[in-house]
């Protein structure tokens, strides 16, 4: 029999908006005692059914949403539905790649799946207790929708043991005795670039840029493009190839930059065109600044500087810092391209804190073009969160 959670008085609000997060202090009780990631039917106060979902007794969202369908069943089969809708979206999107985002958690409604296409490999991230309790069912449903494919899991993230889990990587399906510790060479928009699905960033790489790696091409013929929070050089190989006279790649890894040089030469560009400079990001924009260096093009692409609210005013501060100099560093007529990847940093505060930064720079700047996470990345609309990344195009 189904556990039962019984939400307190006017705490089904966003449950009944479709939103698919209850969390621990909405709860009056519960009834049975389910097991972690177990289904659970979740109820208001006065009794009416609202959701399936997945127990997590550790975690502050206690319960994420499986399905506002009572007539719904959570198996295997729900799974299997659920992972070839959201492949069809996908195929329905002109992606010019042979790697995309296949399933975006809440966003297609698989909350704590990630799982992300390269080439013939699948790399899961399996971050909730639900997700990891149907773990078999995932897989197969992958084996079924994708025979071709070898299947590898990244679920070493520390969210995990926020829902009582232990970080878990490995292969989980070999196809074609495929090695996932060699360099998997993907298809972008006409380059290539080599992904490390086994010791590379989140899943390998950051499939959620793929659009505004093509928009910087607009940014950079003839021009001195500086690629800060580089990772492995996608925004400055895409301005290379555009015709930058020069693209000078920053970033603290050593690997990382020394994979942005093999992903120059793999798509046979200029070796003089290339500068690839290890060191911390913020540091190096001062020591630029104190060398009178310049630059026509920037991008601000840095990690996620939002891990909680509690942290958001730091992070704010971080985030006006690197504008702040960048803006320094901005030749007369040139353009930034700054990003954020912090989901509670809304698109108001983000301009707002670039708008600070550039006051402060007295640079005054104009938006002449916003970036968003590629389609494949969706953006429910009864989920909101969904919508994480945000970019500002500035000329001044």
């Amino acid at each position: 029999m189904v556990a039962t959670v019984h939400l307190k008085p006017q705490k089904c609000k966003s449950l009944r908006r479709l939103h698919p997060w209850v969390f621990s202090g909405a709860i009056e009780k519960v009834k049975g005692a389910p097991a972690l990631g177990e289904t659970v039917s979740v109820h208001s106060a006065e009794g009416d059914w609202l959701g399936y979902g997945a127990w997590s007794p550790q975690s502050q969202i206690r319960v994420r949403i499986w399905s506002f369908q009572q007539q719904d069943t959570i198996d295997a089969a729900f799974f299997q539905h659920r992972i070839q809708a959201a492949q069809h979206l996908r195929e329905g999107l002109a992606l010019n790649s042979n790697a995309y985002r296949v399933v975006a958690a809440e966003a297609d409604e698989l909350p704590g799946v990630t799982i992300d296409k390269y080439d013939n490999w699948l790399v899961c991230q399996l971050l909730s207790a639900g997700a990891e309790l149907w773990r078999d069912s995932i897989v197969a449903t992958l084996r079924a929708i994708f025979p071709d494919c070898n299947i590898y899991e990244r679920s070493d993230v520390d969210v995990r043991s926020k829902e009582g889990l232990e970080q878990r990587t490995g292969v989980l399906f070999q196809h074609d005795g495929a090695n996932p510790n060699e360099l998997i060479w993907i298809a972008e928009n006409g380059l290539e670039l080599g992904i490390d699905i086994v010791q590379g960033h989140k899943t390998g790489y950051y499939l959620d840029q793929r659009d505004s790696r093509l928009a910087i091409q607009k940014y950079s013929a003839g021009k001195r493009v500086l690629n800060a929070f580089s990772y492995t050089g996608g925004f400055g190989l895409f301005a290379a190839h555009a015709g930058a006279t020069e693209v000078v790649n920053l970033d603290v890894s050593a690997p990382a930059l020394a994979q942005a040089e093999q992903n120059h030469q793999r798509n046979q560009l200029p070796g003089d065109q290339l500068t690839n400079l290890q060191q911390d990001v913020f540091q190096a924009l001062r020591d630029f600044h104190h060398r009178g260096e310049r630059f026509d093009t920037i991008v601000l692409d840095p990690p996620k500087f939002v891990d909680s609210k509690a942290n958001l005013t730091s992070a704010c501060r971080g985030y006006k810092d690197i504008n702040r100099m960048a803006c320094k560093l901005l030749n007369p007529g040139g353009t930034l391209l700054t990003f954020s990847c912090s989901g509670l940093l809304s698109n108001e505060l983000f301009q707002k804190v670039v708008a600070d930064a550039a006051l402060d720079a007295k640079r005054p700047l104009h938006i002449i073009e916003r970036l968003f996470q590629g389609a494949d990345h969706p953006v429910r609309t009864n989920f909101p969160e969904s919508l994480y990344l945000k970019g500002l195009v500035l000329r001044g």
